[in-house]
């Protein structure tokens, strides 16, 4: 099969700078109107919907409609995960055109990637899961061990609610940090354990995810990473840390 034509009219459609300031939106898993994307990637009302016409019809957006508002979000963990990779690649590309990370310092120590959580916490905590061999990493996938379904047990880190239809666990090259965090399922259980248990909270208008005092315990407590200072989600700013970092 020819796959070739298909990849270029994803490809073009991702690499229109409006169009790829919209799904950059949208990567933190909300639902945003219309007019809010059009705000985000600097054009006008009706050429946003222009844009929003054709990601939808790729494949690329889904359309929720809620009485006369009408809502986009990403198609799927799969849209999301090729965004995140694009990113990546962005990051690196050669050496001449690399740029030193820009992205403030809140959103580089914790943010949403779609579904689950990235930067420096959710790059830690992948560590000490793999560490105490609660998870089996490898670069096409991501296995809990039986220690580690035990584990999230204990913790209430709830995997029932997942769905047999999604990757249950894969790692995800974090864009920020260059090494994985945790994708999929057993991601998201942990984004959702945190944002219950009121460890992280989201910034307005922004992926970047603040951690709270009560969180900076609770990740000592539960995955042994040791002083992660909460963060100002306003001003941007995060103390020195124990946890890894490039």
């Amino acid at each position: 099969m020819d796959t070739g034509p298909k990849i270029a009219q994803v490809a073009a459609l991702v690499g229109d700078p409006a169009r790829a300031n919209m799904l950059s939106a949208l990567m933190d898993g909300r639902t945003l109107t219309a007019t809010e994307l059009a705000y985000v990637s600097g054009v006008a009302p009706q050429t946003a919907s222009g844009h929003l016409a054709r990601l939808s019809d790729a494949g690329l957006l889904a359309l929720e409609r809620q009485g006369r508002r009408r809502y986009f979000r990403l198609a799927s963990p799969l849209v999301a995960r090729m965004l995140e990779g694009l990113m990546v690649l962005a990051q690196e590309g050669p050496a001449r055109q690399r740029n030193l990370w820009r992205g403030g310092e809140t959103l580089r120590h914790a943010r949403t990637c779609y579904d689950h959580m990235a930067g420096r916490i959710a790059v830690a905590i992948a560590d000490r899961l793999a560490q105490q061999s609660f998870i089996l990493l490898d670069e096409d996938g991501g296995q809990l061990t039986d220690a580690g379904r035990s584990f999230f047990d204990e913790v209430g880190v709830d995997l029932r609610l997942t769905s047999k239809r999604r990757v249950f666990c894969r790692p995800c090259l974090d864009w920020s940090e260059r090494r994985p965090h945790l994708a999929g399922a057993v991601g998201a259980a942990i984004l959702r354990h945190a944002l219950d248990h009121d460890w992280v909270e989201h910034v307005r208008d922004s992926r970047a995810l603040v951690v709270t005092p009560v969180g900076v315990s609770g990740l000592a407590t539960t995955f042994g990473i040791e002083d992660a200072p909460p963060t100002d989600g306003r001003e941007g700013r995060v103390a020195s840390c124990g946890v890894p970092s490039v």
